[in-house]
C-alpha cells in the first residue's frame, strides 16, 4: 500500500482528521491504484471524481467507527 497515507483514526491521530487530511490520503490512493501522479486533461475529471468518491467513503468510515477505550472518533468539518 501507499506509504504516504497515514492512519487517520484516534488514538494515532492525536486529533481528529480534517477535510485536508481525508482528501489527501484520497488522492494518495486514486495515483497509487491508477499509477498516475498526475492524469492528462482527458482523465482529468475521471480521476477527480474518484478522489471525491474515496474521500466521502473515508469520512463515512472513521465517522462510524467505534474505538475501544471509549474513543469515537468524530470528524469535524
Amino acid at each position: 500500500m501507499c506509504r504516504s497515507i497515514k492512519t487517520l483514526r484516534p488514538p494515532v491521530l492525536a486529533e481528529q482528521a480534517t477535510d485536508g487530511e481525508i482528501r489527501a490520503a484520497a488522492l494518495q490512493y486514486v495515483r497509487k491504484v491508477s499509477g498516475f501522479r498526475a492524469p492528462a486533461a482527458h482523465n482529468q475529471e475521471v480521476f477527480d471524481r474518484a478522489v471525491d468518491a474515496v474521500a466521502e467513503a473515508t469520512a463515512e468510515l472513521l465517522a462510524g467507527l467505534e474505538v475501544r477505550g471509549g474513543v469515537q472518533p468524530r470528524r469535524t468539518g
